[in-house]
């Protein structure tokens, strides 16, 4: 039995809690904040209730793996799961409507015909089909197992290059833009439509590996689900599942250090001074806090590799307006409905350009989750408005009004795209990259995105197994990368790195 620190309780770290525990590990969880779940948060107010994090779950046979190994349940017996269909709207600044039904290839065929014109689905299936084959390539080394020192298969883009021997040579590895220029016939709809995947975890098409492609064919492959509750039921359920295996926490326990001795990782230090000794750390905060503020302390510290573009710096956050609605939910609303930019290459321009600024009319994501328990009654509606903006420090959104300005923008985004949302306010939350670096210590308020294979390796996340003996790595900055199902994935194979006492 080793006892064993987790820095943060996030997903990752939750999970990784779990599974130690569950094996029969001492596990200790130091968080910093208040409390656990950290992206997955929650606002409540008035009766109304948010996420303020991820409110769509993709991949939940990681969560359903989680439950079964810790608790022998199944995920459904913890939380409630429902398909959302359809998985999205969109809403194209030229007036065109794009409803795309959930988990159905041949469905979403049909919906870019009848949007785009004859041959748009066939060629956006095209398009899918090669991004099964990414996924069939990178399933395994990029998303179940640990990433090694010898990781150069995944530097590779194995999404099938259909330019000829000449263009390969001259033009560099593909990017998600240039798919949609060659294979999407440069279709503005469609473009977008494949931009949008990217520009939502904050990378940009025009650099980003074609390999992207298994993001869009993973969710209209498996499905996009709501949990009932909102997301922040789903930290519930892990915190709970923690607790059932002894797993102690820590909240307002700032770690200052990673303790070094005799060569490998042998505690923390909080602080406040006090240090807690362990056998092994799991390091589930960001990574550039962790290597980057000099949390590895000791000798070791020049050991901590300098992170790979475009991980070496923080990435884009996310710019929320939650709205306080009265009057019920329309029939028929959709879940999440997608308002794209005016000028998409503006947008890429404001949030990628090295002077990064705001960009007046952003692609917004509208979500309006039909779930009695996140609303008073049945006569009022929450809705959250999501914007991908530049981190805190790219643009200073502790200035003032800049970020009720930038919501009154938001809002006329949506407002022009018919939604008809504005008389309906009662109250509005608005929240910004700069309160979710100071609640959940990411720098910048950055959203870490989907590790990727291709462009050289820069789009691999860290590896779980720090240079540091004893010191691992969890969560959505660490290998496999951001996003529910990638922190759940991180934490298995780092669980399984340490394994059994």
């Amino acid at each position: 039995m080793a006892k064993i620190v987790v820095i943060g309780a996030g997903m990752g770290g939750l999970a990784a809690a779990a599974r130690l525990a569950t094996v029969g590990h001492r596990v200790l969880v130091c968080e910093a904040s208040g409390t656990y779940g950290g992206m997955v948060g929650r606002y409540e107010r008035d009766g109304f209730a948010f996420d303020t994090g991820p409110t769509l779950l993709t991949l939940p046979a990681v969560y359903r793996d989680l439950a079964l190994k810790t608790g022998k349940e199944r995920l459904e017996d913890l939380v409630e799961l429902s398909p959302v269909d359809p998985e999205s709207r969109h809403l194209l600044p030229d007036g065109t409507e794009l409803l795309l039904p959930n988990a159905s290839r041949a469905g979403v065929v049909r919906a870019l015909d009848e949007a785009f014109g004859a041959g748009s689905g066939e060629r956006w299936g095209a398009v899918m089909d090669r991004g099964r084959q990414v996924w069939e390539a990178t399933r395994r080394p990029l998303l179940e197992e640990p990433l090694t020192g010898d990781a150069a298969a995944l530097h590779t883009d194995p999404y099938p290059d259909r330019r000829s021997t000449l263009g390969r040579l001259l033009g560099g590895g593909p990017t998600l833009a240039r798919v949609a220029r060659r294979e999407l016939g440069g279709q503005p709809g469609p473009s977008a439509l494949l931009a949008e995947y990217a520009l939502r975890f904050g990378l940009d098409p025009r650099r980003a590996p074609a390999s992207l492609t298994v993001v869009p064919y993973m969710e209209q492959t498996f499905g996009v689900w709501y949990v009932a509750g909102g997301m922040r039921a789903l930290a519930d359920a892990v915190y709970a599942r923690c607790e059932r295996r002894r797993v102690e926490f820590l909240f307002h326990a700032a770690v200052s250090e990673v303790v070094v001795r005799e060569g490998r990782a042998a505690g923390v230090e909080l602080s406040d001074g006090s240090r807690i000794d362990a056998d092994l750390v799991v390091s589930a905060v960001d990574v550039r806090a962790l290597y980057g503020q000099r949390l590895v302390g000791g000798e070791r510290q020049e050991q901590c590799p300098p992170l790979p573009e475009p991980l070496s710096e923080p990435q884009p956050g996310r710019f929320t307006v939650l709205l306080a609605l009265r009057g019920a939910r329309p029939g028929g609303t959709a879940h999440r409905t997608v308002v794209h930019a005016a000028d998409p290459a503006d947008e890429l321009d404001a949030l990628f350009a090295p002077a990064a600024r705001l960009c007046e009319r952003p692609t917004v994501q509208v979500l309006r989750p039909d779930d009695p328990a996140l609303r008073p009654d049945g006569g009022h509606e929450t809705v959250s408005l999501t914007v991908t903006v530049p981190r805190h420090g790219a643009v200073d959104w502790d200035a003032p009004g800049r970020a009720e300005e930038y919501a009154d923008l938001v809002q006329a985004q949506v407002e022009a795209a018919g939604l008809g949302l504005r008389d309906r306010v009662l109250w509005r939350q608005v929240r910004t990259p700069a309160e979710v670096e100071r609640e959940t210590g990411a720098p910048g308020g950055s959203v870490p995105g989907p590790a990727l294979a291709g462009a050289g390796g820069a789009f691999l996340a860290a590896p779980n197994r720090s240079p540091l003996p004893g010191l691992y790595l969890a969560g959505g900055s660490a290998h496999p990368g951001g996003g529910l199902p990638r922190a759940g994935m991180s934490a298995a194979v780092t669980a399984a790195l340490i394994g059994t006492p």
